[in-house]
């Protein structure tokens, strides 16, 4: 029995750039395009609005884009392979060219990371994890400014990833200024959606609810603890809730991580708001035309329990398959399977 009709949003990036390839992305079933802003400049944000314009205009899709909020992300530098048991530095810094050595532009990271150091409950207080958790660090050190860490789970690390403290519930809740300038520049734009990350709770929602007024279509990403635990609450400030596996897993750790998306999943139609799934969802189609059965297994169990439907991410942003990933996303649909 075909599940009801569902959502499918595609990231962009350079595997889908081209208006041929949001044709064939449209026809293979995508009802929308994403882009996130904190891989972009300005005038590359402007650029990727020029091309799509008139596309979006004319189909009426709606166009997807990431603000950072309160989520910390890494600066710039060349990338480089991290190695276990390497000494790393963290700064408080935009950018840096120095060799092992990471740019953090959040002051209220070092604040933070000083707290979990000081009076850790456990090692995973102490504990650094980069890229959605594909990379870890166990901090030794941490002052206003600097972190010492060593590398405990290696891998490339490149500019502009996402950036963890395991369990650390500090953070101040604010749009930064480049989240500022994209809504300045965006918000008149009919097609345009915004999707908050890290929100923390409802009085967080609230806030960015106020400050972009009730005719924006706001999207509160779940991706810590406290914003599924508010999640009922948050939906009454937003649109569309996503529920973002990757960042959540970070702030969690994996065994807790299946913890809370199996019980979030119970409750999902409590919810009066619709609920996507993000992260991960045909991550083997990045590398490879065809998916796992475990990924189709759990993209049919995630439907069927309510989710409203799924984002793409690396799998179209930047994946060799694009297409096909879109095509297998939309296995599902009514009619299709």
């Amino acid at each position: 029995m075909p599940i009801p009709d569902y959502d499918i949003i595609a990231t962009l990036g350079p595997s889908s750039n081209t208006k041929s390839m949001w044709e064939r992305m449209v026809s293979a079933g995508v009802s929308g395009f994403r882009l996130n802003t904190s891989h972009l400049t300005l005038a590359q944000l402007t650029g990727w609005l020029e091309k799509l314009y008139p596309f979006l205009e004319s189909s009426g899709l709606a166009l997807v884009l990431d603000l950072q909020g309160s989520k910390w992300r890494l600066g710039s530098f060349r990338p480089f392979e991290l190695c276990k048991d390497q000494q790393v530095d963290l700064i408080l810094a935009e950018e840096t060219e120095l060799a092992n050595v990471l740019p953090v532009p959040h002051p209220d990271f070092f604040q933070a990371a000083i707290l979990s150091i000081s009076t850790p409950a456990s090692q995973n207080q102490t504990r650094i994890t980069m890229n959605d958790a594909k990379i870890t660090l166990q901090m030794d050190f941490a002052s206003s400014d600097r972190v010492i860490a060593k590398v405990s789970q290696s891998g490339v690390i490149s500019p502009r990833k996402g950036i963890v403290i395991m369990g650390s519930d500090f953070r101040i809740e604010n749009l930064s200024d480049f989240d500022r300038l994209v809504i300045m520049a965006t918000r008149n734009l009919s097609f345009v959606r915004y999707a908050i990350s890290y929100v923390i709770d409802a009085v967080e929602m609230e806030v960015y609810r106020t400050l972009l007024g009730n005719s924006a279509f706001l999207i509160a990403k779940l991706e810590r603890q406290s914003a599924i635990n508010d999640a009922e609450k948050i939906a009454c400030f937003a649109n569309e809730l996503w529920l973002c596996r990757g960042d959540l897993g970070a702030e969690l750790g994996m065994n807790t991580l299946a913890e809370q998306v199996y019980l979030f999943g119970n409750d999902i139609y409590t919810i009066n708001t619709p609920v996507l799934m993000a992260g991960q969802i045909l991550e083997h189609m990045t590398e490879h035309a065809t998916p796992t059965r475990s990924e189709i297994c759990y993209l049919y169990d995630t439907l069927n329990r309510g989710y409203k439907g799924v984002v793409l991410s690396d799998e179209t942003a930047i994946g060799r398959y694009p297409i096909e990933s879109c095509q297998t996303a939309a296995l599902f649909k009514a009619g299709k399977s």
